[in-house]
């Protein structure tokens, strides 16, 4: 009797421990619901200018939500092939940066099709990274070059069609102001430049794609042989651009003793060594009476799709956040410098070059860069030297330089 009596004990006791231990499970569970089950993400970029203000935000995120959140530093100037050696190592991160199509076509099978998500609804037109139909990377901000002027010497009704440009430059070729200045350096001088005839194509990928392949031409193609004749305008009616740097031209500008200069919204914080006593703007090149800013995506986030869904879904709830909650659209505006590519995304006390950038974007009215899609090196190796030439030779017609630059296309993809 007393063993009957002793055996019940130790199984009361031993059923109590049991449902201790549920009950303290239960708890647990429910005191780190708000962990996502201590899910962790990471992050590899290619912006070393925003490292530590990403590790912030991430701090930031892991506190709110409770998802570790760990940032990778990145070394050099060869970002992509460190991604591409952890991604294909299978040690690849959870969110990476991805800079265009060319990329995109590389990483096809590692990134995530974001095209559902609710934020990617937000994107400013024509600024999400898509591949094959897809949405695959989402920017980190925008950026855009075309005519700086100064609007006590130029009105937008002065270089609002290509016949209007022309004249408002011939204009002051005999007053004391320079009507326009480019730079001797490499983008400044023809990297920019060079975007519009292939921007105004109707599909600029394709036509680069093309004329990789032998199959169309610069010189038969009608916005080069437009392009020719603006180069044979700028080389009667500016100074030579061989003669100055871009100190000079943003020195010149900033001074009154250059009406308009070809830069991006970037230039802007040169103008901060002067006391400006002009309001500045930012206009199309009207290049065939284009009238539409040059604009474009230096970088973009994706989603490494090869990763189990749990963590695509906590990286795709990371960028939600980052882009929809005040926190985080705070630190795309005023931590990482950027001029937003959300349409959600406010952007204020923005430089007037910015917002124009802004208010182009959000608008849509924007054609895209092309110089990411260019042969590797052939702004500097190959466009400069016909460039210089052109400035130079002042028997080169405009014809003959759009052949050199034919012909610089096939030296770079040989």
């Amino acid at each position: 009797m007393k063993f009957r009596k002793s055996l019940l004990v130790l199984l009361s006791i031993s059923f109590a421990l049991f449902l201790a231990a549920c009950g303290g499970d239960d708890n647990e569970d429910a005191e780190g619901s708000d962990d996502s089950s201590g899910q962790k993400i990471t992050i590899f970029q290619s912006k070393v200018e925003i490292s530590e203000q990403l590790e912030a935000l991430a701090a930031e995120y892991e506190e709110e939500t409770g998802v570790e959140v760990e940032v990778w530093g990145t070394t050099g100037d060869d970002y992509f092939q460190q991604l591409q050696i952890r991604l294909n190592s299978n040690q690849g991160p959870s969110i990476f940066s991805v800079r265009h199509v060319t990329e995109a076509e590389k990483l096809e099978s590692y990134l995530y099709d974001m095209s559902d998500e609710a934020f990617v609804e937000d994107v400013a037109p024509n600024m999400a990274l898509e591949y094959d139909g897809k949405v695959v990377g989402v920017p980190y901000g925008v950026e855009g070059f075309g005519l700086v002027y100064n609007k006590d010497l130029v009105s937008e009704e002065d270089i609002a069609d290509y016949e209007s440009f022309v004249s408002t430059l011939e204009k002051f070729k005999d007053s004391d102001v320079q009507g326009l200045s480019l730079a001797q350096e490499a983008y400044f001088l023809i990297g920019h430049l060079s975007n519009y005839p292939f921007s105004l194509q109707e599909d600029n990928y394709d036509y680069i794609q093309q004329l990789s392949n032998g199959e169309v031409t610069m010189a038969e193609t009608d916005e080069f042989q437009a392009f020719g004749q603006l180069m044979e305008d700028l080389r009667a009616n500016i100074p030579n651009p061989l003669d100055i740097t871009y100190d000079e031209q943003m020195g010149d500008f900033a001074t009154g003793k250059t009406a308009m200069i070809h830069q991006g919204n970037w230039a802007y914080g040169m103008f901060e060594d002067y006391d400006l006593d002009f309001e500045i703007g930012m206009a199309p090149l009207p290049l065939l009476d284009n009238d539409k800013l040059e604009v474009g995506v230096g970088s973009n986030w994706g989603i490494n799709a090869n990763k189990d869904d749990a963590e695509v879904q906590a990286a795709a709830d990371f960028l939600n956040w980052m882009h929809t909650s005040e926190t985080g659209m705070r630190y795309i505006v005023e931590e990482f410098g950027a001029v937003p590519a959300f349409t959600n995304i406010e952007a204020n006390d923005l430089d007037p070059l910015s917002q124009a950038v802004l208010d182009a974007t959000n608008s849509g009215e924007t054609i895209p860069w092309s110089h990411n899609y260019y042969p590797a090196n052939v702004i500097v190796n190959d466009f400069v030297p016909a460039t210089e030439n052109f400035f130079l030779s002042k028997d080169v017609t405009g014809e003959q330089f759009i052949d050199s630059l034919d012909e610089a296309w096939q030296n770079a993809i040989k």
